[in-house]
């Protein structure tokens, strides 16, 4: 009885660990996935320079959270840098970001998720 009760009290933090979600993505793994993201048309490209989800679920709002502060990151770097609005390089980065969109990923026109031809 005390051996069952021993192994029982063993299993329990491990069943706990197993339980809790699994750890939230960095950076590197957001940038890897996106790719895949946007085939699926989970994810799409805004004129604001930022991702925007077209699906809503959890790995999809990391994907998107993660990649959207390292651009504003590197879009106040830039404008910093050039002495610019921040606002005007997001703009410039999301026509960019819209031109380069390949056919049949998602982008965000006037408030709608469309596929871009």
């Amino acid at each position: 009885m005390k051996l069952i009760k021993h192994i029982k009290m063993l299993l329990l933090p491990a069943l706990f660990a197993l339980s809790l979600p699994v750890l939230a993505m960095n950076l590197q793994q957001a940038m890897a996935a996106l790719g895949q993201a946007k085939a699926q048309g989970l994810v799409g490209e805004q004129a604001n320079g930022y991702l925007g989800a077209v699906q809503n679920d959890a790995n999809t709002a990391d994907i998107v959270k993660l990649i959207n502060d390292a651009r504003r990151a590197e879009y106040s770097r830039l404008a910093q840098q050039n002495n610019i609005a921040v606002a005007d390089v997001e703009a410039m980065a999301g026509k960019k970001a819209l031109e380069r969109t390949s056919a049949g990923h998602y982008i965000l026109l006037d408030g709608n998720w469309v596929k871009k031809p």
